[in-house]
């Protein structure tokens, strides 16, 4: 596994399909637009995780874990603002 920014890429891919498979139902984007959202909650994940003090290296489980949560947050986000647009 390629470890930095484009492990976390690679990693919010499969954040972004977990993230619809915990929050499923319409979205306006598809599957790409929850991808997308699932490579951002990674990226939010990588530089948010030493903030917070926790130490997650790439491929590992918790790398997997705290980027799902950023993808579930920003899906849940994105239905929200896209719930006040209709």
């Amino acid at each position: 596994m390629p470890h930095g920014i484009l492990g976390w890429l690679l990693i919010g891919l499969v954040a972004g399909a977990l993230g619809k498979l915990i929050m499923p139902g319409r979205d306006p984007g598809g599957i790409i637009v929850t991808i997308v959202i699932g490579i951002a909650g990674a990226l939010l994940a990588f530089y948010l995780t030493p903030v917070l003090g926790l130490e997650v290296r790439d491929s590992t489980w918790q790398a997997y874990a705290a980027a799902t949560a950023g993808a579930v947050i920003l899906l849940a986000l994105y239905r929200m603002v896209i719930a006040r647009r209709i």
